[in-house]
């Protein structure tokens, strides 16, 4: 792994750290659809677990045109496009598993119509909060026509 793809991993493992809930987009026949999701937890290295089931409608999504956005809002806003896979690792349902998707999904991880979805991150395109001046100098320069190219507030980062 290259000097650059690691700090562009690490740079958006802490921008999402601690966001558990995440904005899910695929593409339907109808055009764009997004829907809450929980991401797993487990370090983000280039790749975002989610926990669902065959019968709902992102899966069949996926399976048709596995581009994807992910979006997290927090101290943060960052919005990842990658693509996604299906998923049918058993031990991975297993080790993602937790009492919380026993009620919420009202099966078990063994079940054959729950599976994972791995979205491959390949860029992000990050707000930082900021502070104060940091937003204030940025809208500034923004509302005066200047080049906020320089700001750190908004960036853009390959992950592939």
């Amino acid at each position: 792994m290259n000097n650059n793809h690691q700090e562009a991993v690490e740079t958006v493992r802490e921008l999402i750290k601690g966001i558990d809930t995440a904005m899910f987009t695929t593409i339907s026949p109808e055009g764009l659809v997004s829907r809450p999701m929980k991401t797993q937890e487990v370090e983000f290295d280039g790749d975002l677990w989610f926990l669902t089931k065959k019968d709902t409608s992102k899966f069949g999504e996926v399976l048709h045109d596995p581009r994807v956005n992910v979006v997290y809002a927090g101290k943060s806003y960052v919005s990842i496009r990658g693509t996604a896979r299906i998923v049918q690792d058993l031990e991975k349902k297993k080790e993602f598993w937790n009492a919380g998707y026993d009620a919420f999904l009202k099966t078990s991880y063994d079940d054959p119509n729950v599976i994972l979805i791995q979205v491959h991150a390949e860029a992000a395109e990050y707000w930082k909060s900021g502070n104060l001046a940091e937003k204030a100098s940025y809208l500034f320069k923004r509302l005066t026509n200047q080049d906020t190219e320089e700001s750190n507030l908004n960036q853009t980062i390959e992950l592939k």
